[in-house]
């Protein structure tokens, strides 16, 4: 059994490590369930300030259940994620990597792993600077052996953002679309070139693979930078997440078609999921993509929650529907990636896509998207699959990087989020 469960964690791991340049990769076939977040909130994204300590949590599983020695760091990135050439002791205070030291054998779960888990930044490893950081988790003290990493941004906030959403003017986009108008106060901060000194980037519920920026002040009046020009920052504001309860493998969710528990891991099979670009919308409650860690028939679902093969079914409404273009499941539980691993297969028989994947106990959100075949750089889209809907809750993010005359890399120096329903957070 332990050999059959080797093979299927393989399937995820499709591309050779060197290929994989997403900030949000696992390479690693046995590594499963990270989550790293703020601490004491599964659903909120990893962001602190330069010298902060204890403020994050990091936790991960590996399934080949052999304690290991595990060790991180942190490696500083630029505004589009390019790694930069500085020095480790550059951007961070104290050791330059430091051993994961608490683990706990799983117990109770059919799955056996070893779950380790830190309180990150540690006092004697702390990024100083503020920017877009790579947390890099690597085996036996080589760098070049890594597990995953994960994205962590380090903000210094300077640069005050008042923002709000609104509904285009533009009447072919007015229903399906949503628009993110910001301003920003650049204070003190010396600004000569705008073009190259600053950057502002927008995200929508954290994924970066649907990220806007390039776009550039529409007016500039005394220290405050206007961002409103009629078609910047537009997004598709697709439809509520889907989502799937596997809080529990012994009883059935209502989402839930059956359970085989023949083999190890367990088979989960979810309700097909219908098209729903041509159903009117409904406002539902959702995490945005996101998922949490949880089990209702353990104490602690972190290192006693079991994991399961949970199979998805997208059934469309006509054939052919997608040709040219792929279609991949999508949410923090993929790390929101487009590859092989999240990319679903065609039944023929039955006239469905179909994906397999590991998934331990909690709550999950997830989405459908499509994406032209064969072009690396085109991004995810929700107009067939889901639909897009002017109504729909979404939440956004702006970044401001600056990087002053002669400096090496991009300072963070504001962030603000606000939710199209339920305003600023």
């Amino acid at each position: 059994m332990k050999l059959s469960l080797q093979l299927f964690c393989l399937l995820f791991i499709s591309v050779p490590i060197f290929a994989q340049r997403n900030p949000d990769s696992t390479y690693l076939p046995n590594i499963h369930g990270i989550k790293f977040y703020a601490y004491g909130n599964q659903l909120s994204y990893p962001v602190i300030g330069p010298g902060s300590t204890a403020s994050l949590e990091l936790h991960f599983d590996d399934l080949d259940a052999k304690i290991r020695n595990y060790s991180y760091t942190y490696q500083l990135c630029d505004a589009d994620w390019n790694v930069l050439d500085l020095s480790p002791l550059d951007y961070i205070q104290g050791f330059t990597q430091n051993r994961l030291n608490q683990y706990r054998v799983s117990s109770i779960a059919q799955v056996r792993y070893i779950h380790y888990q830190a309180m990150l930044p540690e006092k004697n490893c702390v990024p100083v600077k503020s920017g877009n950081y790579l947390l890099k988790v690597f085996l036996n003290g080589d760098t070049s052996k890594l597990a995953f990493t994960r994205r962590l941004l380090v903000l210094d906030n300077q640069v005050p953002i008042a923002l709000k959403i609104t509904q285009p003017y533009n009447s072919q986009l007015m229903r399906t679309h949503q628009k993110v108008q910001f301003s920003i106060d650049k204070g003190k901060l010396n600004i000569l070139n705008p073009q190259q000194q600053l950057k502002v980037v927008v995200l929508q519920n954290y994924r970066w693979n649907s990220a806007v920026t390039g776009m550039q002040p529409q007016f500039m009046r005394n220290n405050i930078y206007e961002y409103n020009g009629e078609r910047d920052f537009l997004f598709e504001a697709g439809k509520e997440y889907r989502w799937v309860d596997l809080q529990s493998f012994r009883y059935q969710s209502p989402r839930i078609e059956s359970i085989d528990k023949t083999n190890l891991p367990m088979d989960v099979y979810v309700r097909a999921d219908p098209q729903r670009s041509q159903e009117r919308f409904l406002m539902m409650q959702d995490y945005n993509g996101g998922y949490y860690i949880q089990g209702s028939d353990v104490n602690n679902a972190w290192w006693q929650g079991d994991y399961a093969k949970v199979h998805f079914t997208f059934y469309p409404n006509s054939l052919p529907l997608f040709a040219g273009k792929d279609i991949y499941i999508m949410g923090e539980m993929t790390a929101n990636a487009l590859n092989d691993s999240t990319k679903l297969e065609f039944n023929e028989a039955k006239g469905v896509y179909e994906i397999t994947l590991l998934l331990k106990q909690g709550f999950y959100n997830y989405t459908y998207v499509t994406k032209e075949a064969g072009k690396k750089n085109s991004k995810p889209e929700t107009a067939i699959t889901d639909g897009d809907y002017w109504e729909t809750e979404n939440s956004y993010t702006v970044l401001v990087y600056y990087r002053s005359l002669g400096n090496r890399y991009d300072e963070l120096l504001g962030m603000a989020t606000i939710n199209s329903k339920f305003g600023t957070q």
